[in-house]
């Protein structure tokens, strides 16, 4: 269920099959795709964004931030709920709300502010864990942890704070904390209240697992690990150089040679991707674009691996009806150096943040769809591997 990168020797595409046929057609790949999503949003919400899935047991359990006052995100009543999908059927079984702003659990209560950035990963064999952001108004934002039972389809009554392990020790996951690490490292701008999201998540090499993580806000990246109780993300390595730049939104894979290479949005300037490498982790090369995304859009990239293919997904800065974030590029690749576009995803409605997932043999999707017109969550298949 989770993206894993056995060590295998490094081949270049010349040496393999041909990745795509000779005819293959991106956007016909694509419209193909579009016109197999279905809604997987509960007909009240008026305003969602950034889903994530875990699929366990033919059952998709999507996570989303919504709002049932307006299009759009990032509004005080922004909560996060859960969509179960039956993946066989496509039919929307429960639409489970599980956290917002000032709701009362058996342990602790959330504050005033804005409740979003949800994110999953399977427990064990019966429990999900999902995390959220909460933005209280005057002070430090925190991720917090809460379980779901899968055979009751109920949420715990108690939340959790999830911690980051710095250079300083362990404290509670929030921006300061996050922001005193990479200062020692050097980086130069300002703390910021808000902002922290586990983001790239999770993918797993050498039998650890990882997750890109990031200060929107702020303009900070770094790349960490998580423990084996789900519950603290440790520092390997930041990535904010060149901090003219406003770079965030990361993800983050590693090629056949080991090395680390991971896509960065870039907010100003070009608003085109810029790339970065590491040897270990823990250093990392200044961010630079690179030849084969020249025409990128500010908004989350997505970077992949099935079957011993990558899939690069980012925003293209063309239009549809003169609107953003309306077109999508998935290129593919054996060796990260050389791309093939596979799919090109042409919507008026927009294809914005989607999340790719591996199950039995097929790759999964959830994206946004909608933008100021009706947002809505949208759950389907891209491919059979």
């Amino acid at each position: 269920m989770l993206n894993t990168t056995p060590t295998f020797p490094f081949r270049s595409v010349t040496e393999s099959a041909p990745l795509l046929p000779r005819d293959w057609n991106p956007r016909a790949a694509a419209d193909g795709v579009l016109q197999g999503l279905v809604n997987v949003t509960a007909a009240r919400i008026k305003g969602t964004h950034d889903a994530e899935l875990a699929i366990v047991g033919q059952k998709a359990y999507i996570v989303a931030e919504v709002n049932e006052e307006r299009a759009g995100h990032g509004t005080p009543s922004e909560y996060v709920a859960m969509s179960i999908v039956d993946i066989e059927t496509l039919k929307l079984e429960a639409f489970i709300p599980f956290a917002r702003a000032g709701q009362a659990f058996e342990n602790e209560t959330l504050p005033a502010g804005i409740t979003f950035v949800p994110r999953i990963i399977p427990k064990d064999s019966g429990t999900l864990r999902c995390f959220f952001a909460s933005h209280p108004l005057n002070a430090q934002a925190q991720t917090w942890i809460i379980d779901f039972d899968i055979s009751s389809r109920t949420f715990s009554s108690r939340i959790f704070k999830a911690k980051l392990k710095t250079r300083q020790g362990i404290c509670d996951m929030q921006p300061q904390h996050f922001h005193a690490d990479a200062a020692h490292f050097g980086f130069k701008k300002p703390s910021v209240q808000n902002g922290l999201y586990l983001f790239d998540s999770f993918k797993t090499f050498d039998n650890k697992l990882y997750i890109a993580i990031n200060n929107f806000p702020g303009g900070q990246n770094a790349l960490a690990t998580v423990n084996d109780a789900l519950d603290t993300f440790e520092i390997v390595g930041h990535y904010n150089e060149p901090q003219t730049l406003r770079i965030t939104e990361s993800a983050v894979n590693r090629l056949p040679d080991g090395t680390w290479l991971a896509i960065c949005r870039q907010d100003g300037g070009t608003n085109n991707y810029l790339f970065t490498t590491s040897h270990d982790g823990r250093e990392w090369t200044p961010c630079e674009p690179r030849t084969f995304v020249q025409t990128g859009l500010n908004a989350k990239p997505t970077f992949d691996r099935f079957n011993g293919i990558y899939y690069l997904g980012w925003q293209d800065n063309a239009q549809i009806n003169n609107t953003g974030r309306t077109v999508f590029n998935v290129d593919v690749s054996r060796d990260g150096q050389t791309w093939l576009r596979k799919y090109r995803f042409e919507s008026a409605a927009g294809f914005t943040y989607p999340t790719f997932r591996e199950y039995q043999g097929s790759i999964y999707l959830t994206v946004t769809q909608g933008r100021n017109s009706g947002e809505r969550i949208m759950f389907g298949k891209l491919e059979g591997l």
